[in-house]
């Protein structure tokens, strides 16, 4: 690991317990800044209920650290809007947002438009599919932010159990994210979870980074926010344990192409690349293939969208 990325471990790696809720309120007063939290959601009517109770109750009414909660649903076939709305988010489907660009399928391209229905100075993202939900994913990554002018984007960091088995979870991250990060962006080496989908940044920070449409997003604003603002500009919080709904094999590998195909436009974005991913299911006949397309647009930096231009101007 190189020198500096020791140094900061040191200086940008924190606990949730390391700033009280008390003292964010006071940084958030003090500094007037405003949070907002977004959760992009699919199919996740088990479990996005539960997650917006725990912000409203614990963020929104009993203390007022949160201003702002939004779910943003990407075509839903279930009951995600309807049980989000009850619990007391603000509902907004993906299409309604900016509709003059067609919306694509994507988690990434679901966040790009959260930007331009959110007015938060913070932003933090936060999965849907998260089981146990605890209020201190949003306060521990959303505390460096208002109580750290220097700090730009916080990471949560934790153990992600495979099951009943710890530590087990996070096989993409294993697999294909590390060790992209660790040849390529040896200063990123120190992110324990750089996949994770619990985050916090600076608007002023989101507004000018390019967004991959789909599973590439956190991989790509990573190293994107890297080049932008500095290593120590990024930050991680250990909030302790994740738990969430794990995908199968297949799909952990339709993920990490798109993340191999963020991570290859940035090493060289003139060498094109066949974006298609080939795998293999067994049928009545032997093993079949299946041929799947890898995510290949990207959103712009939301700065450079009329809407959002002028709604700033607004």
């Amino acid at each position: 690991m190189l020198d500096e990325v020791e140094r900061w471990l040191a200086a940008r790696s924190w606990s949730v317990t390391d700033r009280p809720l008390q003292q964010l309120l006071a940084a958030k007063q003090a500094g007037g800044q405003t949070v907002s939290v977004v959760l992009p959601a699919l199919d996740e009517e088990e479990t996005v209920g539960e997650i917006v109770s725990v912000i409203r109750r614990e963020l929104m009414e009993r203390v007022a650290l949160v201003d702002e909660l939004l779910v943003v649903d990407s075509g839903s076939r279930d009951r995600t809007s309807a049980v989000a709305a009850a619990a007391g988010a603000r509902v907004v489907h993906r299409d309604a947002i900016l509709p003059r660009v067609p919306a694509v399928p994507g988690k990434g391209e679901v966040l790009w438009r959260s930007l331009l229905v959110t007015g938060g100075d913070i932003v933090c993202f936060v999965d849907a599919d998260l089981r146990e939900f605890r209020a201190d994913f949003v306060s521990g990554i959303v505390g460096p932010l208002l109580t750290d002018p220097d700090v730009h984007l916080v990471k949560a960091m934790y153990d992600r159990p495979l099951g009943a088995t710890p530590g087990q979870g996070g096989r993409v991250t294993e697999l294909m994210a590390r060790p992209l990060l660790n040849m390529h962006w040896p200063r990123l080496a120190g992110f324990v979870q750089p996949l994770g989908g619990e985050y916090a940044a600076r608007r002023s920070l989101l507004e000018r980074l390019p967004f991959p449409v789909g599973y590439g997003v956190e991989l790509g604003m990573l190293v994107d926010a890297l080049h932008l603002v500095g290593l120590d500009a990024l930050a991680q919080v250990d909030v302790g344990v994740r738990r969430h709904r794990h995908q199968d094999g297949q799909a952990l590998g339709r993920m990490s192409a798109a993340i191999y195909r963020t991570a290859q436009l940035r090493l060289a974005r003139s060498h094109l690349v066949r974006p298609t991913l080939t795998q293999f299911e067994r049928g009545a006949e032997g093993f079949e293939p299946r041929t799947y397309s890898v995510d290949t647009e990207e959103r712009p930096p939301m700065i450079q969208i009329a809407e959002y231009a002028t709604r700033r101007v607004a």
